[in-house]
């Protein structure tokens, strides 16, 4: 029995049922919503947080893989916690390590961005993605799945440009990302207010404070990385606007795939090049 044309589809932007043969979407404009560019696996991934979120957990986990598989003479095992399971810090300079020596002596600017997705052992990256998640999903509901993306890659990005004006030799870690997702929603909670806003301003107060004191305890913790990603996120979140103020557009749609695009070349020349030199030497 031949296969029946699909008649019907969710619109790419609002979510909403709509027939494929409409040339715009009747509930948000959306023109074409039908064609095959904005119904692919691509764009499916931002359209769906829950998607681009397991998606980067992903690319985090898979990239922690790698470089543990690739430690010359084996990864860190002991009873340490801090350090059980933990790359050579020879490895983790091939796959794109931050900081002021990369930078400085090799002009490695691209590791500012290949930076955030290295991790020192698995309760760093455990630790990181069980934040991500909770927070990313939420800033995606707040923001739209869109800027969220910004305001994970930038913030991290000023977050270790901040670590590197302090003089910070080396550095890695998603967190400085983390951390302007929560500036962002420490952001919108006060600007929105309310019982909803005036929650989430508290919690995530409540969650900084904690942040902070583990910095203070704990000598290896980033705290440069982490105060320019809160504040790269605050400056964020009131630049970007949320959805209950300004829905997401084009230039969010662009700007949002344009990082995206350049994550995955300089991930993947992290990856190439690193392999490469780990066997080459």
């Amino acid at each position: 029995m031949p296969a029946q044309k699909r008649q019907s589809l969710l619109c790419p932007n609002c979510k909403k049922l709509i027939s494929t043969s409409e040339r715009h979407c009747p509930y948000c404009g959306t023109t074409h919503p039908a064609a095959w560019w904005k119904n692919n696996i691509w764009t499916r991934g931002f359209n769906d947080p829950y998607v681009l979120v397991k998606a980067m957990i992903g690319i985090n986990i898979g990239i922690y893989a790698i470089s543990l598989l690739l430690n010359p003479r084996g990864f860190a095992l002991g009873m340490n916690p801090l350090t059980f399971l933990s790359p050579s810090g020879q490895i983790l300079e091939l796959l794109g390590a931050t900081g002021t020596v990369p930078i400085d002596t090799d002009q490695r600017y691209w590791t500012l961005i290949s930076a955030n997705y290295l991790h020192g052992g698995i309760l760093h990256i455990f630790f990181n993605m069980a934040a991500f998640r909770q927070l990313g999903l939420l800033v995606a509901r707040e923001y739209g799945v869109y800027r969220m993306f910004i305001i994970y890659t930038l913030g991290g990005v000023v977050g270790f440009v901040v670590s590197y004006l302090a003089s910070v030799p080396w550095t890695i870690g998603a967190s400085a990302s983390v951390c302007s997702l929560a500036g962002t929603l420490l952001y919108y909670g006060k600007s929105r207010g309310g019982v909803y806003g005036r929650t989430l301003y508290k919690q995530i107060g409540i969650w900084m404070a904690l942040l902070f004191i583990f910095g203070i305890m704990i000598p290896v913790i980033n705290n440069w990385a982490h105060g320019g990603g809160i504040a790269a996120g605050i400056g964020l979140g009131f630049l970007l606007g949320y959805q209950e103020r300004k829905k997401e557009n084009s230039f969010h749609k662009l700007l949002a795939g344009g990082l995206a695009v350049l994550t995955l070349l300089i991930l993947g020349w992290a990856m190439l090049s690193g392999i490469y030199y780990r066997f080459a030497a």
